[in-house]
């Protein structure tokens, strides 16, 4: 139990107990405007929690229990409340767990008072995703990427008893060598982060470089996009023959991918996979990756690879285009591919995703059906000559 440390980069050593906790509030937020005639409805409880879950676990925690806390609004001060808060903590104390997770986003204040309250480490979904990438990261670009959004998110969080960093603080009983330790703390993540941003740049210019050559030996690219664990990389492998790793769990493929792919007519192209995406990813997620995400700016057409046999299909279609927006990429084309045809249980349910979405077509990547119709849909979109 506790932290390993890799540079500045902070993961768990499994396998922890965890108890989970899925919070929602009465008040939900439409979705914006779509171009799409459905909207997907509010997520449900029990979705929220389903999808905590799966994070957690992917993570190499154990759960060893569950709650939901529903309120009208967030407290300012402990976002539950401290009555459910103290049935949290005997709960957690009887399952002898190691960590809480909340599927909010904590203050750094929400967060020191909820650990008071608890006994127990305390982590927010933000930092469950960002363990997750730092496991996942393997390449040079990834593992900057990660440690970025790490540093970026510790900073606000160094003050007070934190579970990342010694107990620091200011007030009686702290000042002079705590100060000025903390003090020293954060200098030294302020010019870490300025020598990552600076790697980034370099890193990005090398990449352009190649992008430049791609350009010039008319290379066009086609970008796989979607949601975590939609069958992306499954897809990859097919129609590539690329052997990387599969998994069924969320956020297997983190580093950026690229493969040669061949046309009916016989032309080539490039295919690229890159970081999944996920209801309610943090902006400052995003950000970290732009880098990595720019490959999908320079594809000519977009794969929206969608897992058709998900209850919850429409709103993980949602949550990508709330992301391509972010990246303005929504004007791009984009074909829908409606993986895992192959388990879809409900024929009707996979004809009213083939209405919603067009152009789609549908599919199943680990069998290998549907992918000639999914080439040759391609192929329209790409400039000619090839």
């Amino acid at each position: 139990m506790g932290w390993r440390s890799g540079r500045t980069r902070f993961t768990w050593i499994a396998m922890e107990r965890a108890f989970l906790v899925t919070v929602q509030f009465d008040r939900w937020e439409a979705a914006a405007p779509s171009r799409h005639a459905a909207k997907a409805e509010p997520w449900a409880a029990q979705d929220e929690q389903r999808e905590l879950r799966e994070l957690a676990v992917s993570s190499g925690c154990r759960v060893v229990g569950e709650i939901v806390a529903k309120r009208h609004e967030p407290v300012a001060g402990t976002l539950i409340g401290s009555g459910k808060l103290e049935e949290l903590a005997q709960l957690a104390g009887e399952r002898q767990a190691d960590v809480a997770i909340f599927s909010e986003e904590l203050s750094p204040a929400q967060q020191r008072n909820v650990e008071d309250i608890l006994r127990v480490k305390t982590l927010d979904r933000t930092q469950l995703i960002l363990d997750i990438f730092a496991q996942r990261a393997k390449s040079q670009e990834g593992k900057v990427q990660v440690e970025l959004a790490q540093l970026r998110y510790l900073m606000p969080r160094l003050v007070g008893k934190g579970v990342l960093l010694s107990r620091l603080g200011g007030g009686i009983g702290t000042r002079g060598p705590g100060e000025q330790k903390l003090e020293v703390d954060r200098r030294r993540i302020r010019q870490r982060i300025t020598r990552l941003l600076d790697e980034l740049k370099k890193l990005a210019s090398r990449r352009e470089a190649t992008r430049q050559r791609r350009k010039e030996g008319q290379a066009f690219v086609v970008a796989l996009v979607g949601y975590t664990n939609a069958g992306k990389t499954t897809l990859l492998n097919r129609l590539t023959g690329a052997g990387s790793l599969v998994e069924n769990r969320p956020f297997t493929t983190l580093d950026p991918l690229a493969r040669r792919l061949r046309l009916p007519t016989g032309a080539w192209t490039i295919l690229t996979d890159t970081v999944g995406f996920l209801h309610r990813l943090p902006h400052h997620l995003i950000e970290a990756f732009q880098a990595t995400l720019e490959e999908t700016r320079d594809a000519q057409v977009l794969l929206h690879v969608l897992d058709a046999s998900d209850p919850l299909a429409v709103a993980h279609a949602e949550a990508v285009r709330d992301v391509l927006n972010l990246l303005q990429l929504q004007d791009k084309p984009i074909i829908t591919v409606l993986n895992k045809m192959d388990q879809v249980t409900d024929t009707s349910l996979l004809q009213s995703l083939e209405q919603l979405f067009s152009p789609t077509v549908a599919i199943s990547a680990l069998r290998g059906q549907g992918l000639d119709r999914l080439l040759e849909l391609i192929q329209p979109h790409l400039p000619a000559p090839l």
